[in-house]
């Protein structure tokens, strides 16, 4: 019993100083380098290579390959058939992870171009008339917000195997 009351007292003693180290020194300056506030990403100017890292390689993966377990699709050799079905333009703009993504228009325009070069994502499944996106296409087409992500895309993967399209995306269905 004299154990367990040394024991809580000692507790009793130690449980401040815990929370005062929790506690900010509102003293202490910043780490080099970082005295001033970050710049939100659409104000930043980063390349679009920084900005797939920051906006599409957590989910697809560095490399465009995507990931099924995570579904996921692959964009790699893959993501410039959408430009070949009606609605796929769209879609690939209104697609959460683009239109909520934290770059400007003109940043996600061209993100989109990029991903579409045939040495970029597209590869051969870039279309041979690809038209690029501009900044003020992408501020109309972010604006209406697209309310069943997987019906679309369904829909869109079937127009595409009704024009011959091979479907290698991944995503095993």
């Amino acid at each position: 019993m004299r154990h367990l009351l040394i024991l809580s007292l000692a507790c009793l003693f130690i449980a401040p100083l815990a929370h005062a180290r929790a506690i900010p020194n509102p003293a202490q300056r910043h780490a080099p380098g970082n005295e001033e506030p970050q710049k939100p990403i659409a104000e930043a100017n980063y390349g679009v290579g920084v900005n797939y890292q920051l906006q599409c390689a957590g989910c697809h993966l560095g490399d465009g390959t995507g990931s099924a377990a995570n579904d996921t699709p692959r964009m790699k050799g893959f993501v410039g058939n959408f430009l070949k079905v009606p609605g796929g333009r769209e879609f690939l703009v209104r697609v959460p992870g683009m239109s909520q993504s934290a770059l400007n228009n003109a940043q996600l325009a061209d993100l989109l171009n990029w991903l579409m070069r045939e040495d970029g994502m597209a590869g051969k499944s870039m279309p041979e008339h690809y038209q690029p996106y501009t900044a003020e296409e992408i501020a109309t087409l972010r604006a209406t917000t697209m309310l069943n992500l997987p019906g679309t895309r369904s829909e869109l993967i079937k127009a595409m195997r009704a024009q011959g399209i091979a479907i290698d995306d991944g995503m095993n269905y």
